[in-house]
């Protein structure tokens, strides 16, 4: 018999700079498959400063990259136990995000970023939470296939949500595209896509430009 057991897990974070709780924007960057959160970070950092936190939470499930030894990398899930890692993912980043807005007597405006296998969970960790989102920035990925809409739309009806993509990621295929208009025609929600020139990953340009809008929406 196959069988589940509930136990205290520990997860890791990386951040911009010690958390003053000052901060006016707050910042959760989901990475994607295979990656770790220190050197997903690293592609953030021209836009480090003190009136923002980047907060890159680490995905529990780890392995090597190739082989048996060498480089580490982290997902958000595979399909094994799937459900129960979707619900793991929840309880990790609420208590990432709640640990960190303790910091602060003025709230923040909070933002989530998904970067590739991160869009995913990021759009299925947004449509849950109580503290309001003010942006969602899906970036070589887009929405779950498997959710309520209905409530999505409901959840994220004063979010702004863009699509950020890129003219030669391999992995932004017709197909992907199609499946994400269809998603998005089941939702009421604000979204804009930015495009840019480059393939699979974080470009400064374009980067520069999201959180700019972001952050003055």
């Amino acid at each position: 018999m196959y069988q589940h057991v509930s136990y205290e897990s520990i997860g890791a974070y990386a951040t911009s700079q010690l958390p003053l709780g000052e901060e006016k924007n707050l910042w959760i960057l989901l990475h994607g498959y295979g990656q770790l959160a220190p050197y997903f970070l690293r592609k953030f950092k021209n836009q480090f400063n003190e009136k923002r936190l980047f907060i890159a939470p680490e995905a529990q499930n780890h392995g090597y990259l190739k082989g048996y030894s060498g480089r580490v990398g982290a997902n958000w899930m595979t399909k094994h136990e799937r459900k129960n890692a979707i619900a793991n993912n929840h309880r990790f980043l609420n208590q990432v995000l709640a640990r960190n807005l303790e910091r602060f007597t003025d709230l923040p405006s909070v933002h989530i970023l998904g970067f590739s296998q991160g869009c995913a969970t990021a759009t299925r960790w947004a449509a849950q939470l109580s503290y309001p989102i003010k942006s969602l920035i899906l970036w070589g990925g887009g929405f779950a296939h498997d959710m309520d809409f209905g409530m999505v739309s409901s959840k994220l009806s004063e979010t702004k949500v863009w699509s950020v993509e890129g003219d030669s990621d391999e992995f932004l295929t017709d197909d992907r595209k199609l499946e994400q208009a269809k998603i998005l025609s089941q939702m009421n929600i604000k979204k804009e896509t930015i495009h840019y020139s480059g393939g699979h990953d974080i470009y400064e340009v374009p980067l520069q430009k999201i959180v700019h809008r972001a952050e003055s929406y």
